[in-house]
């Protein structure tokens, strides 16, 4: 349930919003998410977290970072980490968790409602601190992807749980193309947009 003269602000997990559309089959069109939250209400600010590697020739998140950032996102990022792992597989690890946390505490007392996009069960105690402060907490996920993207503590815990496949036809658009191997002889040059590498979480 939304207010028009509610002040809202939405808090984006990009790592874990990533990987919901992409188990879902569509992509988010950016502009038509944040036209949609500020026609629900009174839109304060919109923040986009996500962790970066640094020194790459080039970064396939970046161009979706610039965007966001000269589009009404507030953005926040860190240097993601690149481990080996036991089985000697190369492993990047930027987990922004307690930076969205700060943030959120932060804007509690200036708004009446916020938006989680994420399914991370790691936020429920943060759901829980908001709600003590009179803040309504809606979480954006889906549980019809295999397995469910939303731990079902902040579900629960949660004011409303906003399907992400039923805003599908207000925010998505197809996916972007994937590259199909064919043979030499028959290759030709084809630009493909490539879908953002976005860094792991824990």
């Amino acid at each position: 349930m939304f207010y028009r003269d509610e002040r809202l602000a939405l808090f984006i997990d990009g790592p874990n919003l990533h990987a919901a559309i992409k188990a879902l089959g569509f992509d988010i069109d950016y502009k038509l998410l944040l036209s949609e939250f500020m026609r629900r209400g009174k839109m304060v600010r919109a923040f986009y977290y996500t962790a970066m590697l640094e020194n790459e020739e080039y970064s396939a998140v970046r161009p979706l970072v610039d965007w966001l950032d000269y589009n009404g996102f507030t953005l926040v990022t860190k240097p993601a980490k690149v481990f080996i792992d036991s089985s000697g597989r190369r492993k990047i690890k930027g987990n922004m968790d307690i930076e969205l946390v700060v943030d959120a505490m932060e804007m509690a007392d200036h708004v009446e409602h916020m938006v989680l996009f994420s399914g991370d069960g790691d936020f429920t105690p943060l759901v829980v601190a908001l709600q003590r402060k009179g803040v309504r907490v809606s979480v954006v996920s889906t549980i019809r992807s295999s397995p469910p993207m939303i731990a079902d503590t902040l579900r629960r815990q949660a004011d409303n749980f906003i399907e992400l496949e039923e805003l599908k036809d207000v925010i998505g658009r197809p996916p972007r193309p994937v590259p199909v191997e064919v043979p030499v002889e028959e290759a030709a040059p084809i630009a493909v947009e490539e879908a953002p590498i976005i860094a792991e979480e824990d």
